[in-house]
């Protein structure tokens, strides 16, 4: 393992934007929860590897041969990242992004409305609506501070009828704070239940729980923002079930002739994206060579100054723990007297700041964060239109976050909260996002 420091910059940090005083400032990233810039080792193994770009697993010329080669290193390596060997049992299937890789694995597990899933009220909503289509949820709920523990799983897991399968996240992309996955993932397996983690926040900051059935992760929150998304579980398992896409891909060897199978094989439909695949394995490497102890710690450190100097801010409040929990460099925040809506485009277009704001596709946990129940939310005007619904702004940081940076932030903060007039912006009805009045679109 090398030594490498942090911060680590990303393509396009410090790119000069325009601010709405005429001036340019260097774009500032706080939304790394969402989707992360490509670290410089991965753009190179892209660059590298597209003049050999072919066809997989259909061909026998070179460049077939080197990609589909380079494409199955890229699953060997995303085993390994999930702390399984190549004689495991397990698969790496390659998947557009991780709701993708929960939808796959909803219809491969061949669930039916009888069925229950338990799940929690802190999901995104990708770990929530493909559970919901497919069987009958059974839902953990959580305190007013995001969280909930061990045993508020084992409670719902012994619920009958028993549950197929416990879905949870890794860690939250709204708070940053981290369940105790060991110890839920042993109540599940001591009542025999499967487990899937949603690790999307979790991949690019902390070590995948090896003892989870099924992991799911996307390439574009860890440094490889070229489309791919990974499903790791059981061989056995991923061939049974209903086929996501029906296509041409392998099907068993007799299918259609007299006393041949219909089942098909887990593997990619289509044409899979091997770029993204090279990409991925890129950022496995570069995350390796970095050292989790590494990235830890200067998780901590970041968390630490964002979370406590947040908290510090009059007219702030932060949602979740509180700012001794240790969780990963994720805030969200309202400030009061300010739409979120508005916040995130102030901080865009004077301080040159990306944040993201609304319910961040987790509408359950911010309403129980913000102390707005559902049926609250439901009965505001305008019921639907983002801009109306409970919101919040979420700063999210990443292995580009320096101090320096947080400081920035908490700058431009703390100048909204004390009341800086703000002038020249107007709503979008459509939207309930804020702009520029001088632009008054998107596009500025």
């Amino acid at each position: 393992m090398t030594t490498v420091g942090l911060p680590i910059a990303l393509a396009g940090d410090g790119q000069q934007v325009p601010c709405v005083d005429g001036m340019q400032r260097p774009y500032l990233s706080f939304d790394a929860a969402t989707s992360t810039g490509a670290l410089a080792g991965v753009l190179e193994a892209v660059e590298a590897f597209v003049p050999w770009y072919s066809g997989v697993h259909c061909g026998a010329g070179y460049k077939s041969e080197a990609s589909a080669l380079a494409y199955e290193g890229a699953r060997l390596a995303a085993l390994a990242f999930a702390g399984r060997g190549p004689a495991s049992g397990d698969v790496a299937v390659i998947r557009q992004n991780t709701t993708d890789a929960i939808s796959y694995l909803a219809c491969r597990l061949g669930l039916n409305r009888g069925d229950v899933v338990v799940t929690t009220m802190a999901e995104h909503h990708a770990n929530l609506l493909p559970w919901a289509q497919a069987a009958t949820c059974r839902y953990v709920e959580c305190g007013q501070d995001g969280t909930f523990t061990a045993e508020d799983i084992a409670a719902a897991l012994d619920q009958r009828p028993a549950p197929r399968l416990l879905a949870i996240t890794g860690a939250s992309h709204v708070t940053g704070w981290l369940p105790p996955l060991p110890d839920i993932i042993a109540a599940a397996h001591r009542r025999g239940i499967r487990v899937l983690v949603d690790a999307a926040q979790l991949a690019p900051h902390r070590p995948l729980p090896g003892e989870a059935d099924f992991l799911a992760w996307s390439g574009h929150k860890m440094y490889a923002p070229f489309g791919t998304g990974v499903l790791v579980g059981p061989r056995r398992v991923l061939a049974a079930g209903d086929r996501f896409l029906a296509d041409g891909a392998a099907l068993e060897p007799g299918w259609g002739e007299a006393g041949g199978t219909a089942a098909f094989l887990p593997e990619d439909e289509g044409s899979p994206n091997v770029i993204g695949a090279v990409a991925l394995r890129a950022a496995i490497g570069a995350i390796e060579d970095i050292g989790w102890p590494s990235l830890a710690s200067h998780d901590r450190r970041i968390a630490s100054s964002l979370r406590r100097g947040l908290a510090a801010i009059p007219g702030v409040r932060l949602l979740g723990p509180g700012p001794d929990t240790e969780t990963l460099p994720i805030a969200a925040f309202t400030v009061d007297g300010v739409p979120d809506p508005l916040v995130a485009a102030r901080l865009a277009a004077e301080d040159a700041i990306g944040v993201r704001h609304g319910d961040f596709q987790a509408r359950p946990y911010l309403t129980r964060l913000l102390g707005a129940g559902p049926a609250k939310a439901r009965n505001q005007p305008g019921y639907g239109h983002r801009g109306a619904m409970p919101g919040a702004v979420r700063a999210s940081a990443g292995i580009n976050t320096s101090e320096q940076d947080v400081a920035r932030l908490l700058s431009a903060v703390a100048r909204l909260a004390a009341g800086d007039p703000a002038a020249g912006y107007r709503r979008d009805p459509s939207t309930g996002d804020f702009y520029p009045a001088a632009t008054g679109s998107r596009s500025r």
